[in-house]
């Protein structure tokens, strides 16, 4: 196996690195670097591996290499002459660099490593340089205490928890505003909702999350998709279409809308629409009466899926769901990032969506919880099909933690 220099400082001992000048005052960027640098601090090297096999661990690789060996995975360890070790340096999300063409990051568990290691003489480096780092041997029996470890704890404590990274991150303005707007499925993740420089699940997860989702493989398909969020286009139309009409009868009649005369109007604009069509000369039109039907239905559901929201505190007492577009701006703002992991796109692109996102969704609602009811009615239409299982409880869930939590975006961002 090939070697890569990397940056790094090299340690002596298991759970020791070289001594150091005293540290400046040091804000770890997330909860993670601040969990290993307390462990440190007191000794506790059975809490730094407990850690450390809840976090995400990325590994730097040579572009040029990956695209030589698609589906393939390397290590790549550097060389500390003080020490005269090899090391393999891996990252904690708060201490990654931000996006570069090269090299790329491939995100494992520690259990991972464990298991996957190839060279007992290799020694683990975790965040060298930074005042959490620790160095350790990764003999057979070494790694077999990192799997106790592993086994023990889960990987999916983050999840549904509202993630924040301190330095580095993005608070305020333009770009905050985007980036909160992806909020939802942040805190459903266990990700940094403010985190422009983007890796997520690492170069590797990333293009595997836009291939099995969205069918993107390249950065053509990519713009595309991006594009079609920002302008609500990737929805179901049908969707926007009912409300809009609710919306228009609402303005008309300056009350509540019954459902009943939401139905009937629906039915009216239908047919009329589908006569103009069918005087004009246009051909393969749907059936009025069969696409009324269908429509109406829908309606149907979408008034169910408010009154749940209502007794959930997801909308309040009389509100209703302005627009489903939210489900694409939303999506908008995390296809931003994804596009920037799988390196289709760069920082400045990427930055750009984000913005675009969160302008679309300022001039479309009057509020966080507003923008929040739009999105989880457009994911429980898409996935859900009134079961009320997993799809919209886990948006509830995040949607609760957003509105609720300090910390909260959607409570230090003015809409």
């Amino acid at each position: 196996m090939s070697t890569w220099s990397g940056a790094a400082a090299g340690g002596t001992a298991a759970g020791q690195g070289p001594q150091s000048p005293p540290y400046a005052p040091w804000q770890p960027p997330t909860d993670v670097e601040q969990r290993l640098y307390e462990a440190k601090a007191r000794g506790d090297w059975a809490g730094y591996f407990d850690v450390l096999a809840g976090a995400r661990l990325f590994h730097a690789l040579p572009r040029p290499w990956v695209d030589a060996n698609p589906g393939y995975f390397g290590f790549f360890p550097y060389w500390d002459p003080r020490t005269r070790r090899h090391y393999v340096a891996v990252l904690t999300e708060g201490m990654l660099p931000c996006p570069a063409p090269d090299p790329v990051f491939f995100e494992h568990s520690l259990g991972w490593y464990a298991e996957r290691w190839e060279n007992h003489d290799w020694w683990l480096a975790v965040d060298p340089g930074s005042p959490c780092e620790a160095y350790f041997a990764a003999t057979p029996e070494h790694r077999r205490m990192w799997t106790h470890h592993a086994e023990r704890v889960s990987r999916d404590a983050q999840r549904g928890t509202l993630r924040t990274l301190r330095t580095g991150g993005v608070h305020q303005g333009p770009v905050a505003r985007g980036l909160a707007c992806g909020a939802l499925l942040c805190v459903h993740n266990g990700s940094l909702w403010n985190a422009m420089g983007w890796h997520g699940t690492g170069f590797g997860g990333e293009r595997r999350r836009l291939e099995e989702w969205w069918g993107i493989t390249t950065r053509e398909e990519w713009m595309s998709a991006q594009e079609r969020l920002l302008k609500g286009e990737m929805s179901n139309s049908a969707w926007e279409f009912v409300l809009e009409v609710r919306r228009a009868v609402a303005r008309e009649y300056g009350g509540p809308v019954g459902i009943g005369h939401w139905r009937e109007v629906v039915g009216r604009v239908v047919r009329d629409r589908i006569g103009q069509a069918a005087a004009r000369g246009a051909e393969d039109l749907p059936d009025p009466e069969a696409e009324t039907r269908r429509l109406q239905r829908l309606i149907g559901r979408v008034v169910r899926y408010e009154a749940r929201f209502r007794a959930d505190g997801l909308l309040g007492e009389g509100e209703y769901v302005a627009s489903v577009l939210a489900w694409d701006y939303g999506r908008a703002s995390k296809m931003a990032r994804w596009g920037l992991g799988a390196r289709f796109c760069d920082v400045a692109e990427a930055e750009q969506a984000v913005v675009r996102a969160g302008r679309v969704a300022q001039v479309t609602y009057r509020s966080w919880e507003a923008f929040s009811a739009g999105y989880v009615l457009g994911r429980c239409l898409h996935f859900d099909d009134e079961e009320f299982g997993v799809w919209y409880e886990d948006m509830l869930r995040a949607h609760r933690v957003l509105t609720t939590d300090p910390g909260s975006p959607w409570l230090t961002i003015p809409w």
